[in-house]
C-alpha cells in the first residue's frame, strides 16, 4: 500500500471517528472496514507531494487561525465578500475536501460551494473600510 492510499484511509477513519464520536472497538473496526472498502483512486508520486504540502498548509494554518480570532475580537470585521478562488489543478477529491477544511478552517473564511468548473465560492469577513 502506497503512503497516498494510507493517507486517504486515515482521513477517512478520521471522518468516521468525527461523525460518530465514538471511539469503541465495534466502531473501530467498522471504520477501519468502511475506508477499506470503499473504491480508492490510482494514486502517483505528485498526488504524495500534494498532501504533504496540505497537510503542512493544515499545521501552518493552527497559528493563523488563533491570530484571526484575536484580530476579529479586537477590531471589528463588519464587511463581508464572496470571492472566487480556484481550485489547484490535478486535484483529488481527499485533496480537494482538504482544501475546503483549510479555507473554512480560518475564522475569516468559509467556502459557500465548490464548483466543477475549478473554483470555489469562498465567503469573507473584512475590516470595516475608512469612508
Amino acid at each position: 500500500m502506497d503512503a497516498p492510499s494510507l493517507l486517504n484511509i486515515i482521513l477517512r477513519l478520521a471522518i468516521w471517528f468525527l461523525l460518530t464520536a465514538d471511539l469503541g472497538l465495534a466502531n473501530i473496526i467498522i471504520g477501519v472496514s468502511i475506508a477499506l472498502l470503499l473504491p480508492r483512486n490510482k494514486t502517483s508520486l505528485g498526488a504524495l507531494n500534494d498532501w504533504l504540502r496540505v497537510l503542512w498548509e493544515i499545521i501552518v494554518a493552527i497559528p493563523q487561525a488563533y491570530i484571526e480570532a484575536i484580530e476579529i475580537m479586537v477590531h471589528p470585521h463588519n464587511d463581508e465578500v464572496v470571492v472566487p478562488e480556484s481550485v489547484k489543478p490535478r486535484r483529488t477529491p481527499g485533496l480537494i475536501f482538504l482544501d475546503i477544511f483549510l479555507i473554512t478552517f480560518t475564522p475569516k473564511t468559509i467556502v459557500l460551494k465548490y464548483h466543477e468548473e475549478g473554483w470555489y465560492e469562498v465567503h469573507q469577513v473584512q475590516r470595516s473600510r475608512k469612508r
